[in-house]
């Protein structure tokens, strides 16, 4: 078998779980992009394949339970993770095999975005679907990313303004997840900031306390946004893997998913809402010059 050498490079390694995205937006795919574009190895298990692209969602197909629960252990007997980010699990039944694969693997950091409906709208998981997370993967995450639409989904009420968050997140809190993160993007635009709001637990003297923090930052104007959910959970994945504090993970995290809404602003992919463009670093965009 082979041993890590003294003189080996060890580089952050993010599991994703997640469903593909055929239009390579979102999902697996955009998790794969993030982690990669940010330093870190990305490693993935696919749950569902879905047929899907900008203009919206056509069909799904989940992945057999046995075939999940196979990927997850062989990617982590053998390569491992340092953490966990979940996306799309489209039933109860999936929900259940990836919380016990990962119990059984003593997987202790989980990013969980609980995606349960696309922008376009298409259901990717119903309220049995919630309610499975609910049970068994909110007490094993470390933080979940709900948006609006998603959080008034888990909670069973609609959140019309910022000033319904505070409340929200501590709900979402007791249900067991060690930092909640709602997302305020879903805001109609005449919100013309944006404000996301982190809740999580921490020790002081011994003694667990609830701490909270705002993170506010302009709406960008584009609509390219398809992707923004699963590649914001995979920043906040990578960043924690690389060993970065929750607020420290969570604000370079909005910042990514801002540069790459903002370099993605004048990409055509697509006749729909196109993606972001994770790989701004790398690969800048511009407009053409005039001629």
């Amino acid at each position: 078998m082979k041993t890590t050498s003294p003189t080996s490079i060890q580089i952050p390694k993010v599991l994703t779980i997640a469903g593909s995205d055929s239009g390579g937006g979102a999902g697996v795919q955009a998790d794969l992009k993030v982690i990669t574009s940010l330093g870190g190895y990305g490693l993935s298990v696919v749950t569902a394949i879905t047929a899907q692209n900008t203009l919206g969602v056509t069909r799904i197909q989940d992945i057999d339970l046995d075939v999940i629960e196979a990927q997850i252990d062989a990617v982590l007997l053998d390569i491992g993770a340092d953490i966990v980010k979940i996306g799309m699990l489209a039933s109860p039944e999936i929900v259940h095999t990836v919380a016990i694969a990962l119990r059984r693997h003593g997987m202790k950091k989980i990013v969980l975005d609980p995606v349960l409906q696309a922008t376009s709208g298409a259901s990717l998981g119903g309220d049995d679907t919630a309610q499975a997370m609910m049970k068994e993967l909110f007490p094993i995450a470390s933080i979940i990313t709900p948006n609006l639409d998603e959080a008034s989904l888990l909670l069973g009420r609609d959140l019309n303004s910022p000033n319904d968050f505070k409340l929200a997140a501590q709900e979402l809190l007791e249900m067991g997840p060690q930092a909640v993160l709602i997302k305020g993007g879903h805001l109609d635009a005449t919100h013309t900031q944006i404000t996301d709001y982190l809740m999580w637990r921490s020790i002081d003297d011994d003694l667990e306390v609830v701490l909270s923090k705002e993170f506010k930052h302009d709406r960008i104007t584009t609509a390219n946004t398809h992707g923004t959910g699963c590649s914001l959970a995979s920043a906040i994945a990578t960043y924690l893997a690389d060993g970065h504090e929750l607020t420290h993970a969570v604000a370079k995290a909005i910042s990514y998913v801002e540069a790459g809404l903002e370099a993605g602003k004048f990409l055509s992919i697509g006749e729909g809402p196109g993606p972001l463009w994770h790989m701004f670093e790398f690969y800048p965009t511009s407009l053409p010059l005039e001629k």
